[in-house]
Parts: structure tokens; C-alpha cells; sequence
């Protein structure tokens, strides 16, 4: 009896194998072929998953997305019940940062994404739409906190959510290995610490 092919899994090998080819290669010549001898199967094989490049593309960016939620989700757990939002805020900023090698590898594919995404509308579309779910989300607990007393009322929830989100762009000083991972954590403490001192 011929083995069954888990067609999910094999869509996330493939995937898999292009976070490593962009790792090892970047993305700028990244070519279905490629992935497909990453991945140990055929051209064809892989063609019978992913019609196009940009297709496969999205996939491994939506498989990034969901590793970079599992890994916000399982730090969040740890906080226990009720966590105190600024801790909620580390831990979220902190697993968007290249920091170990699983958030290296979906951080590498989401600057390949990005670069796919200034010339193909489609992938701009669904890269802003993933970026704009992530930030309401960090809005929402800014606004809680404000709520509840824990941020000062003359804080704007808007801006402090965009400067939050702007400690994310640490990874381009990390990836070139301008500032060390101990820097930029120091960098983000000062600030939770400063958003949410007290008035």
C-alpha cells in the first residue's frame, strides 16, 4: 500500500527549505529550483504544491507569521494569568527581533517578503494586512493599559504603539551585527520602563 502524503507537512518542508536557501543566499535570486533541491524533491513535485514563486512565498510567510505567534503565545503562557501588559509588550517585541535561530530564520524570510511585496501588489496587500493585524494588536494592550492606569492618560495610544513597533527595527543592527543582543534588550527595557513609569 503506497504511503500517505501529508500534504501540509510537505507544503511546510518546502517552506522550510526556502527560509534556508534565503538564509544562506538571500532572496534576490531565489528560484523554485532551488528550493525544490533544498527540499529534495523535484521541480515538479514542488509545482504540484506551488503554482508560482510568489506563491510559494506567501506560504513560507504565513508559516513565518504562525511561528512568530506560537512563540509570542508559549511566552505569554509563561507570564501566567493576568500578566502585567508591560510584560505582555516584551515578550511580544522581543520574539519579533532576530534573537535565536528559529526568530533569525522567520525574520529573514519576512525581509525577503518585504522586498517581494514593493514589486507585486498581491504580496503587498497580504504583507500590510498581517503588519496591520500585529500592530492593532499592540495598540489594544497600549490602550488597555492607559485604561487601567498603568501608562499616563496624556499618552497618545497611537504614537506610543508606533515607537513601540519601531524597536523592531533593531533587526537590521543585529542581522549586520552592529549592536549586540544584550544592547538591544537593554534598549527595549529602558523604554517599557519609561512608558510605563509612574506619574
Amino acid at each position: 500500500m503506497p504511503k500517505q502524503v501529508d500534504h501540509q507537512e510537505r507544503r511546510e518542508t518546502i517552506a522550510r527549505a526556502l527560509w534556508r536557501v534565503v538564509e544562506r543566499r538571500g532572496a534576490t535570486h531565489l528560484t523554485m529550483r532551488e528550493v525544490a533541491q533544498e527540499a529534495g524533491i523535484s521541480l515538479g513535485q514542488l509545482q504540484h504544491y506551488f503554482t508560482s514563486r510568489a506563491a510559494m512565498l506567501a506560504f513560507a510567510m504565513d508559516l513565518a507569521g504562525e511561528q512568530t505567534a506560537r512563540r509570542v503565545g508559549r511566552g505569554l503562557a509563561e507570564l501566567g494569568e493576568r500578566p502585567h501588559p508591560r510584560d505582555v509588550l516584551r515578550v511580544t517585541l522581543v520574539e519579533m527581533l532576530p534573537l535565536h535561530a528559529d526568530a533569525r530564520a522567520t525574520s529573514r524570510m519576512g525581509a525577503a517578503y518585504v522586498l517581494e511585496a514593493l514589486h507585486d501588489e498581491d504580496v503587498l496587500a497580504r504583507a500590510r494586512g498581517g503588519l496591520l493585524q500585529g500592530r492593532a494588536m499592540v495598540e489594544q494592550v497600549v490602550r488597555q493599559a492607559i485604561a487601567d492606569g498603568l501608562i499616563a492618560p496624556d499618552r497618545d495610544a497611537v504614537v506610543e504603539t508606533d515607537l513601540l513597533l519601531a524597536l523592531t527595527g533593531f533587526t537590521t543592527l543585529l542581522e549586520l551585527r552592529v549592536i549586540e543582543p544584550v544592547a538591544v534588550l537593554a534598549a527595549v527595557d529602558r523604554h517599557l520602563d519609561g512608558l510605563f513609569a509612574r506619574f
